[in-house]
């Protein structure tokens, strides 16, 4: 029996979180609300909704993590329930009980569940009376020897927050001298995070996977475990791939982590989606990590094998239903992978971009959760995942070929992406052969995953392309000899040169368009004739060997962004004539990444070391 009807729910998240729950909402007739900062004025998430109301300042904790800012937005659109989404507020016990307080639904579990699940250290003691296989770890108060706690759990050894989640506030630590800054730095990102600085050590364990199992309850006492994902695809203990089933477990170690995840979600009375956390060592052992009380970012591969809704599952048990029948006894099928495509630059340490991303499309072969649209700004102030893009194949095999092809034939212009680096990984010989860990990208050097989706000779192909697409675009705009061909002379003598770098890569182009036949070479070594269907400043079709060919271009500032059917290259156009640059002062510092200054770490006068912290 419903406890009551929702009619109008409020999502006090943004991005892709937002937009998923809109489209379930509407498939149930539920009228929705957005609230958004002045960051997100024209997110796609603010559209998406019926309704949206504005909160402040981009900062979350001014705007997306005020909770009486987020309850008053309730009220004015008179929302009978909230969706927490992810992150945020959605593991917050003090904005569920406020919920509460006010009359309105929380989508989600209950107070006493978020607040025993979401202190690692006390969701540990209830694991251990459980049953629950844990590993060693030790809160970390002022009084805490750093020193003596480390060597009793041995090293090496992982610095966690105890609340929230998402890789934030976590570093591991090898030596006893990385520990007392590896600490201090855990706690402020824990404290700027989820607004909880209490850090604890745990005994790491190297190169284990991480599963994880999808749980689920309702207030009429029925708890299921909703299959395994595997998750061990992770740079900075984030979440890069996702899928599900894990080629790791078997029916015998599944029946068995299923039972221990519902046997910890049973251990809090657990009500509405969930999912425990587990490491699996490479004996078979596994052990308790954590539980996230809500909504997890790759819950589209769940739902792709076993075909529920698990948004439209919290709504109806949040309203007092009981499990439908498909969810207590839950089948699968075929195979889901989910890759999260993040704005950063993986050869540059994973640092985050920003700007504006001028264009964005995948086609219909995948699922695609986005936050963003062609012309979407990315700003500094949230996390810097774009989209989550997901394949379902019968096999493994056949979903990593779907998603991987999806990715390179995607148009993704104006930041630099992981892209390549998805597509890399889900095209290596070990990630098809499920020879994957946690630590499987930290046995890669970044340039070799990131870069062209090109091959040399499409790269070759592609850069003609560029060219000849620039030659279009400088004729389109030109106000004076409009009908005269660029590069024109009465007796050709040299070649129209453009030189570009691609990556660490410098290459030149040279070449003539006479009629539709295109002459050309590539660092001065000259290249069959190609010929030249269709030419504009946004496209250009090529016949080359013959093949013919299209190439989609895309150019911001010096930057040109070239794709293909089957590649994707992004070219820096270097200046003919470049301008001197003035060169920085000795003792200069740029930042890698937009940034706060949050503490100078040296004085004028101070004696420093090559390696010595200066700025945070």
């Amino acid at each position: 029996m419903l406890v009551r009807g929702i009619r109008t729910l409020l999502v006090a998240n943004r991005g892709e979180i937002a937009r998923r729950v809109f489209r379930t909402c509407r498939k149930m007739g539920i009228r929705t609300a957005a609230v958004y900062s002045d960051a997100d004025v024209h997110a796609p998430h603010v559209a998406a909704a019926d309704v949206a109301v504005h909160l402040g300042p981009p900062e979350p904790a001014a705007s997306y993590l005020d909770i009486e800012k987020v309850l008053d937005a309730a009220r004015v659109v008179q929302a009978d329930a909230i969706h927490p989404g992810y992150g945020f507020l959605a593991e917050n016990a003090q904005f569920a009980a406020a919920c509460a307080e006010a009359g309105i639904i929380f989508i989600g579990p209950s107070v006493d569940a978020i607040t025993t699940m979401g202190s690692k250290l006390e969701s540990k003691r209830v694991m251990d009376a459980a049953g629950v296989p844990t590993l060693p770890g030790i809160e970390i108060t002022p009084s805490t020897d750093l020193a003596a706690a480390a060597d009793s759990i041995g090293y090496p050894v992982l610095v966690k927050a105890s609340a929230g989640g998402g890789g934030k506030g976590m570093r591991i630590v090898k030596t006893s001298a990385d520990l007392p800054a590896a600490v201090e730095s855990a706690s402020r990102e824990a404290e700027t995070a989820f607004g909880d600085s209490t850090v604890l050590l745990e005994k790491y364990l190297e190169r284990p996977r991480h599963i994880e199992i999808q749980v689920f309850g309702d207030s009429h006492g029925n708890v299921v475990a909703l299959f395994e994902r595997e998750c061990s695809i992770q740079r900075r203990h984030q979440k890069v791939i996702e899928e599900a089933p894990s080629v790791a477990v078997d029916e015998a170690l599944r029946e068995r982590l299923s039972q221990a995840a519902i046997t910890a979600a049973a251990a809090v009375d657990y009500q509405g989606a969930g999912t425990v956390e587990f490491l699996l060592d490479r004996h078979g052992s596994f052990y308790f990590l954590e539980m996230n009380t809500r909504l997890q970012v790759e819950h589209p591969v769940t739902e792709m094998i076993t075909g529920l809704d698990l948004v439209k599952l919290q709504i109806e048990v949040a309203e007092g239903a009981a499990l439908p029948p498909q969810a207590l006894t839950p089948t699968r099928s075929g195979h889901s992978i989910e890759a999260r495509l993040y704005a950063e630059d993986p050869a540059n340490d994973y640092l985050p971009t920003t700007g504006t991303l001028e264009v964005f499309s995948f086609d219909d072969s995948v699922r695609l959760e986005a936050s963003v649209e062609s012309g979407s700004e990315v700003s500094i102030f949230y996390d810097p995942m774009l989209a989550k893009v997901i394949a379902h194949g019968p096999t493994r095999d056949a979903a990593a070929r779907i998603l991987a092809t999806a990715l390179r034939r995607a148009r993704i212009g104006g930041l630099t992406t992981n892209r390549a680096l998805l597509v890399r990984v889900l095209e290596d010989e070990d990630f098809l052969a499920g020879e994957i860990d946690t630590e499987f990208l930290d046995r890669f050097d970044p340039a070799t995953l990131d870069g062209p989706l090109a091959s040399p000779s499409e790269i070759e192909a592609m850069a003609l392309a560029a060219s000849i697409a620039g030659q279009a675009e400088r004729r389109a705009t030109s106000a004076v000899m409009t009908t005269i061909p660029s590069g024109f002379r009465n007796n050709h003598s040299q070649l129209n040169i453009d030189r570009y770098r691609l990556g660490d890569v410098a290459l030149s182009v040279g070449y003539r368009i006479l009629d539709s036949q295109v002459a050309y070479e590539i660092d001065g070594e000259s290249r069959p004739a190609a010929q030249l269907l269709a030419a504009g400043a946004d496209s250009v079709r090529l016949r080359a060997g013959g093949v013919d060919q299209t190439f989609d271009i895309l150019m911001v500032g010096s930057r040109i962004f070239v794709d293909s059917p089957t590649a994707a290259a992004t070219f820096e156009k270097l200046a003919r004539l470049p301008i001197p640059q003035t060169t920085l002062d000795p003792g200069s510092l740029l930042s890698p990444m937009p940034g706060t200054v949050v503490r100078v770490e040296a004085a004028v006068g101070d004696t420093v070391r090559a390696g010595s912290a200066l700025v945070i």
